[in-house]
């Protein structure tokens, strides 16, 4: 299927691995010309190279989106290499560290919210007008299944996966008629490198395998992942690459879980 994205510019934010590389890679196989960020010069350089071997052209910038100097360097890099943006993917975010209500300090409610939400919005509005200006664009944010389903191990987290949800569909409703359509993927247990690593973590603390200890997490912290197995980058990019596209023109403000099934209503 021919997604309409050849010469399309794209930001992904946090592009340098996991779920955000994975969107880029779909949006490069689709033809698309990219810009992404991540904080890691070293692995942003290898992904960039990686993404171009598609044939894509690739702008990557090092960048902490926590702060604003860096948002405007950002934007001003994208729209010095290519005049403007037709898509955004906020990905770039963080789970902090788990801990129930009474073990969670302000500085991390904090700091999770700071790249999960501040972040987002203050790109988004140096975006919109980019946007406006052309008369149409495609927002993406990665949420996660915790903003619909929230974990009480993870209660700053999944409070600002929701804080993104309704910002994500208050957007929607606001800049519909500028011909910017606002969506919202919400992704559950992806093999990442970040999951990879805990679980290997948690694997080792129990004297387990990794394996094993994929298994158990699933049966005992997300039994209702219906398919029983992980997600992959590839799954949550197809997904994202759709809704950048032509063939989602008519679909905005709507939350699309890939979770296996993972949310247990609605």
């Amino acid at each position: 299927m021919d997604l309409g994205l050849d010469d399309k510019t794209a930001l992904v934010t946090g592009g340098s691995k996991g779920i955000g590389y994975g969107i880029a890679e779909a949006l490069a196989q689709e033809g698309a010309k990219l810009v992404i960020c991540a904080r890691h010069k070293e692995e942003l350089k290898k992904a960039a190279e990686k993404l171009r071997a598609y044939g894509s052209e690739v702008l990557a910038v090092p960048a902490d989106l926590t702060k604003s100097p860096d948002i405007h360097k950002l934007v001003s890099e994208a729209t010095d290499a290519y005049d403007t943006l037709d898509i955004l993917v906020n990905n770039a975010g963080t789970i902090g560290n788990n801990g129930t209500f009474e073990e969670t300090p302000m500085e991390e409610w904090r700091s999770v919210f700071e790249l999960n939400v501040f972040a987002v919005v203050e790109l988004t509005q140096k975006v919109i007008p980019l946007m406006q200006k052309q008369e149409g664009g495609r927002i993406i944010n990665v949420s996660s299944e915790n903003g619909t389903q929230p974990y009480p191990d993870m209660i700053h987290y999944s409070a600002s996966k929701g804080a993104l949800d309704n910002f994500s569909k208050a957007l929607s409703k606001q800049y519909a008629s500028d011909g910017i359509l606002v969506n919202t993927i919400s992704p559950a247990f992806i093999e990442t490198p970040l999951v990879d690593n805990m679980m290997q973590q948690m694997a080792d603390e129990q004297n387990v395998s990794k394996r094993e200890m994929i298994n158990d997490f699933l049966n005992n912290n997300r039994p209702h992942i219906e398919l029983k197995r992980s997600g992959t980058i590839e799954e949550v990019g197809a997904v994202a690459a759709f809704l950048a596209s032509e063939k989602a023109s008519f679909i905005n403000g709507s939350n699309y879980r890939i979770d296996g099934g993972s949310v247990a209503a609605e």
